[in-house]
């Protein structure tokens, strides 16, 4: 390529920053409608420093105007001109430029090449920037430090935007590098491009490295020097680094330990480092703050789960006016809030941010709809959301999730509709709301529908198989979710993938599964972590048998997540419902963390074993100790009065749900005290408890409760008042257990007429009870096995093993009740 060949002129620019009436493509057409043109006498100096200073004030048109009546500009007024549309964000224009001052055979500089290696850095066009690196290696004999650090920081730059650089193989091909090594000279602004460019690259050792050669050279690093290394240091996991860095800042001396962008860069690192206080020290020794030291602070905070110190600081902030808050602090701030779900300080923000903000912006509208909706306050939120000026899909997912999130299901799918409607685009952050509402509501359509979307419209995400297979696992398709798990493995299956499987195993009663799928797990050499654990422990429980849960206990011990909360949780959960309720108790114990799930699933497991004196005592101990008392927590205890037959505490402790704890009861609530009342023979009393509720106790599973009741305690009359309040909010199969149960208390008294007349009318309607499952573990094996089953290769003998055992019970006269078949 010739020296002076001409670079292709871009095809459009960017619009001038001056008045639309005088354009800039309106004045170049054409040189001579410039008048009056200038003197030819005029000196050279005169019309540099008039076009200089044309292009500081902005004013380009004129400046171009000037350039264009010069008839043989030189080489210092085409810099001249190059360097103002540089400066003036118009780096097209520039290249341009430099394109015609090849055409003219004027002679180029380093000035020139600099400039122009600039302008190619900013529009990121490496090829032009390519074609600039061969004309002054052409042109110039000794190309000055100042062009090789420009060719640097082009080479640095459009690569960073151009390439995958995760995926490039630097050790084979690196430009930046090669220039650098080639350079004759080198300062400290060379040192920190390619420090940078290392940084940029993730090749962090190396970045430290260059920045300790360049340190034994002599040369003094510079404020940007450690803006650029400070990064680097938090991929080694530790502070070593970071202190010995900042121990050079203290010995420099205050104009590098105060500069804010050093201090923020210092603070930024040792927050992902998680070392909060050593960030806070650097924060504290920095004289004066400005609001992005404060935001990176509390930035440090939030990230590391210190709600209440980010909240602290930007209290003390706003207290001592150290900082005007901008957009950053407030997202920062209703994070922190958001988290610790903090209604009231959360409206007061609100209020204070439209009293400092004249016009809020869309991500602060977005935050605050987030902030309500986990605050249990979806209606404010979706207010906000009405009320916004101008939406963008963030903020139409981030509405769709707070109504998931509450329970609002029907909302959140309306939502989705509108946001059609609107022609939003439905991003991977709304399928995943679709998926967790079809998974909530148990609805396949909804799910299947979503999934075809994703197919039909291509859309992939991390994480998309999980969901599905979570979703499919919930509305009762295992073998669906089992189909996207198995379609998944030409792909490698991530953490979340097997644990969503195994998850889906477990709840539909599918032990073996579970467990097989967990032992191939472990056969990738994929490690498990909590949400595995967590997972595969509640499959232990249908086992009868303590062994597998102890093999999973070891498991946890094996790869150090014995101490994670979750866990132990599942293992209390496990040991007690396994009736090992010594290991349950001594688990529970030693746990140095507790939160409410450990004490409702420690509440339950006494109450479930008989224990109901400790469950009574270790609730009272969880209101001493400040834990949060939920519904579910109430429910277990309840559960527990139930069982012991302790009717009037846990009336009170009703009561007192209601008054004390402003939690208003659910169906589960209700369906215990049902049960309670029921247990003890205050069956009448338990009958007007649930006719009170009117429409909230129209629920089945309260009044197939009230209906056990009647039949332990033989009150055919009331037992066929509640059977027909079943029959009546309930379809035909879903009654057909209910019928059955009335039928049997017709045949413990022995009403065999009535009993032939409701298994008549059963078998007129094609009603059948679902057969139940029962499992049994035997030699570390487990068989499971149905009513009239006779798939067992053993059946016969089974069988034959069965009618000796009743033979003998009633040989003891343990005859079983004829009436229960």
């Amino acid at each position: 390529m010739s020296s002076t060949s001409a670079l292709p002129i871009p095809p459009s620019a960017p619009s001038l920053p001056s008045d639309p009436s005088s354009n800039y493509h309106h004045h170049k057409a054409s040189r001579c409608t410039v008048s009056p043109p200038p003197s030819p006498t005029l000196a050279a100096s005169s019309v540099r420093s008039r076009l200089s200073r044309l292009c500081v004030e902005g004013q380009l048109h004129l400046a171009r105007q000037l350039f264009d009546a010069i008839p043989r500009p030189t080489t210092i007024i085409w810099n001249t001109i190059i360097i103002g549309f540089i400066c003036n964000k118009m780096p097209l224009e520039a290249l341009s430029l430099y394109s015609q001052l090849k055409i003219t055979h004027t002679k180029c500089d380093s000035y020139t090449y600099s400039s122009t290696l600039k302008a190619c850095a900013v529009t990121g066009n490496l090829t032009i920037g390519k074609t600039i690196h061969c004309h002054f290696i052409r042109c110039l004999s000794y190309p000055s430090r100042i062009v090789y650090n420009s060719l640097l920081n082009m080479y640095s730059t459009c690569l960073s935007s151009r390439c995958p650089l995760n995926d490039f193989d630097f050790s084979k091909y690196d430009l930046v590098c090669n220039v650098f090594k080639t350079m004759p000279e080198r300062d400290v602004i060379g040192w920190n491009t390619v420090v940078s460019w290392y940084v940029k690259t993730e090749r962090y050792t190396e970045a430290i490295r260059q920045f300790k050669i360049m340190m034994k050279t002599g040369i003094n690093p510079s404020l940007v020097s450690f803006i650029n290394v400070f990064p680097a240091l938090s991929s080694f996991g530790h502070c070593k680094y970071a202190n010995a860095l900042y121990g050079l800042l203290l010995k420099l001396g205050s104009e590098y330990v105060n500069d804010l962008f050093v201090v923020s860069s210092a603070i930024s690192v040792y927050a992902e480092l998680c070392c909060l206080d050593l960030a806070r020290k650097v924060f504290d020794h920095c004289l004066e703050k400005n609001t992005e030291v404060c935001n990176t602070m509390i930035g440090g905070y939030v990230q590391n789960d210190y709600f209440f110190e980010g909240i602290d600081l930007f209290l003390q902030a706003m207290e001592t006016e150290q900082i005007v808050p901008d957009d950053v602090t407030f997202l920062l701030v209703l994070t922190a809030v958001s988290q610790l779900q903090l209604l009231d300080l959360g409206q007061l923000l609100h209020a204070f941010v439209i009293k400092k903000l004249s016009v809020l912006p869309v991500r602060i509208l977005n935050a605050l709809i987030a902030m309500y909706s986990r605050c249990n306050s979806v209606h404010t939120s979706f207010r906000v959301f009405l009320k916004m000026p101008e939406r963008d899909v963030v903020s139409w997912n981030t509405m769709i999730s707070g109504f998931i999130q509450n329970g609002l299901y029907d909302e959140g799918l309306m939502l989705v509709h509108e946001m059609q409607e609107e022609e939003y685009t439905v991003d991977s952050v709304t399928v995943t709301c679709l998926l967790s509402a079809a998974s909530n509501l148990r609805n396949q359509e909804i799910g299947k529908q979503t999934h075809a979307y994703l197919v039909r419209q291509g859309i992939k995400f991390d994480g998309m198989d999980s969901y599905l297979i979570e979703m499919y696992a919930k509305t009762g398709l295992i073998r669906t979710a089992q189909q996207v798990f198995e379609k998944n493995y030409t792909r490698n299956r991530d953490q979340a993938t097997w644990n969503a499987m195994i998850a889906g195993y477990t709840q539909n009663g599918l032990v073996e599964e579970a467990f097989v799928t967990f032992s191939q797990m472990l056969e990738q050499n994929l490690r498990p972590n909590s949400v595995t654990l967590a997972s595969s422990l509640p499959a232990c429980n249908p086992l009868g048998s303590i062994d597998s849960g102890k093999q999973l206990h070891g498991v946890a011990i094996r790869f150090l997540l014995d101490h994670n909360i979750f866990v132990r949780t599942a293992l209390v959960d496990m040991y007690s419902k396994s009736g090992a309720i010594n290991y349950a108790e001594s688990i529970f114990t030693k746990s140095s963390e507790k939160n409410s799930v450990m004490y409702t699933s420690m509440i339950l497991g006494y109450g479930q074993n008989g224990m109901v004196e400790r469950a009574l005592s270790l609730f009272h101990s969880m209101q001493k100790s400040g834990i949060e008392t939920d519904a579910i927590t109430f429910v277990a205890v309840l559960s527990a009065c139930s069982y012991a037959g302790l009717v009037d505490e846990g009336l009170q402790i009703f009561e007192s749900m209601k008054r004390d704890f402003k939690i208003q009861p659910s169906i589960q609530h209700h369906c215990c005290i049902a049960d309670m009342l029921g247990r003890v023979g205050r069956v009448i009393e338990a009958y007007e408890f649930v006719k009170q509720l009117g429409e909230e106790g129209n629920v089945m599973q309260i009044w197939g409760s009230l209906l056990g009741a009647c039949r332990l305690h033989g009150l055919i009359e009331l037992g066929e008042v509640v059977a027909n309040e079943l029959l009546e909010m309930g379809s035909v199969d879903s009654t057909a257990g209910y019928k059955v149960l009335l039928s049997n208390m017709y045949a413990e008294e022995a009403n065999w007429e009535s009993v032939d007349k409701l298994r008549k009318e059963m078998r007129e309607k094609g009603l059948r009870k679902e057969a139940g499952c029962s499992w049994i573990h035997i030699a570390g094996h487990v068989f499971h096995f149905m009513s009239k089953d006779k798939n067992h290769p053993h059946c016969d003998e089974i069988y034959e093993v069965l009618e000796r055992l009743v033979l003998e019970m009633k040989d003891t006269d343990h005859s079983p009740f004829p009436g229960c078949v």
